[in-house]
């Protein structure tokens, strides 16, 4: 019985996709959903130009149609498909196998990126499991992706040969200028992504421990660990989010920044936020600006996980005192009674300050970050524009840039995230 048998047997939403057996030299499989994505054979190129591995490479392709598809999206879907065979022909030299399989539509309820994301994925693991192989990785992408030259190799000699990493976050660019799209995209893509750059670099600030990307299309997870923690899931947005909340706690969680994934800065209307919901918005309500969280939000967070180790060794009685000296924005965000409760119990189920603040975390986790940021932005603190709130930051660290342009603050807080 393999690693992950007991995982496939129950959890997976489908049987053997993929009949021709994998290679046993197999290290690295990408998965790629495809919905709607008539133009895939930009990123079989970008992968087929990347720098060989050690390892053998596979790409599976999960051609899906969700409920509400168009007669147009799902001829584009039949099209993705002749053109994957297609360009499988032509390349047939390439150095990476090349599977794709469409999921027929109304086959689960509530389709979405998610479950197409885990079919794939559940399929990799399934051809790991078969050349009994649980440190292989398994890389996503999504369809309308590009990736730096040296991508494969990267992840070959710095996730797939290290004992110490279990899975990380990809850092990624998305393009900020050309033809392809229209001047207001470019635009609006360096709001939305200095906005996701402020924010890692605020909850850096904060002190929180755990500070990562949570894009999807920029993730890869070894198969053991995807099956530790449970797999995918089945939301039909934010599943990345949220499932790589289940994979830090666990370590072997890093930001690997050697390597670029490129994506896409193009609308979409597939999923409710994200970055191609985001950027409709913006292009929707032609915005001047992309507003974000308060500094001054961040700077109650770093208040409060500064005071942490001291609940370790306080009484239910002072943690009340204490409670009472944090800022008032987590003061309202937070229920005094429970937070007390759970102070106590934490304290009686560890056994010293590292292991107590390892299970703060845990509990105040990212996805309760994001709670209470959101929480005191409905009638504590205001938003402010991207730009305004990342200059902020920046002076708050002593740093004054020549420009207040948004680009070039974007390039900035690039350079900070590929030099950590």
């Amino acid at each position: 019985m393999g690693f992950a048998s007991a995982y496939l047997e129950t959890r997976a939403l489908f049987d053997q996709k993929i009949a021709e057996a994998p290679d046993r030299d197999t290290g690295i499989i990408v998965v790629v959903p495809a919905y709607n994505e008539p133009d895939i054979i930009c990123l079989l190129d970008s992968i087929a130009d990347c720098t060989e591995p050690e390892c053998r490479v596979e790409v599976i392709v999960v051609i899906n149609t969700p409920d509400d598809a168009t007669p147009e999206n799902i001829e584009n879907n039949r099209e993705s498909l002749i053109n994957i065979e297609s360009w499988k022909n032509k390349n047939n030299e390439s150095f990476f196998r090349l599977f794709a399989f469409d999921i027929e539509q109304f086959s689960v309820n509530g389709w979405g990126v998610g479950l197409a994301r885990k079919t794939g994925m559940d399929e990799a693991v399934r051809r790991f499991n078969s050349i009994e192989k649980p440190d292989g990785v398994i890389l996503n992408l999504d369809a309308d992706c590009t990736v730096e030259k040296n991508y494969l190799v990267t992840i070959c000699n710095e996730v797939l040969k290290s004992r110490e990493v279990s899975a990380c976050s990809i850092y990624f660019e998305h393009p900020l200028s050309g033809n392809n799209y229209p001047e207001s995209i470019y635009r609006y893509i360096t709001f939305y992504e200095l906005h996701l750059r402020y924010y890692l670099q605020a909850l850096a600030y904060t002190g929180f421990p755990y500070v990562f990307h949570t894009v999807g299309s920029a993730t890869a997870v070894k198969a053991l660990s995807y099956v530790k923690a449970g797999g995918m899931n089945r939301r039909q947005a934010g599943e990345d989010f949220y499932f790589i909340q289940k994979l830090v706690p666990s370590g072997g969680y890093i930001n690997l920044n050697s390597t670029t994934v490129y994506p896409s800065p193009r609308t979409s209307f597939r999923v409710p936020f994200g970055t191609g919901a985001s950027i409709r918005k913006l292009s929707d309500d032609k915005s001047s600006t992309l507003m974000t969280y308060n500094i001054l939000a961040f700077k109650e967070l770093r208040t409060f996980f500064g005071q942490s180790g001291g609940f370790y060794k306080s009484t239910p009685q002072q943690e009340g005192e204490i409670l009472n000296l944090i800022p008032p924005g987590l003061g309202m965000f937070l229920d005094k009674k429970e937070f007390i409760n759970k102070m106590d119990e934490i304290r009686k189920n560890t056994s010293g300050i590292e292991s107590f603040q390892k299970r703060f975390y845990d509990w105040f986790n990212m996805f309760r970050v994001v709670k209470y940021l959101n929480y005191v932005h409905l009638d504590f603190f205001e938003k402010k524009p991207v730009d305004i709130s990342a200059l902020e930051l920046l002076g708050m660290n002593g740093v004054i840039l020549e420009s207040e342009k948004s680009v070039d603050l974007l390039v900035y807080y690039r350079a900070l995230e590929k030099n950590r």
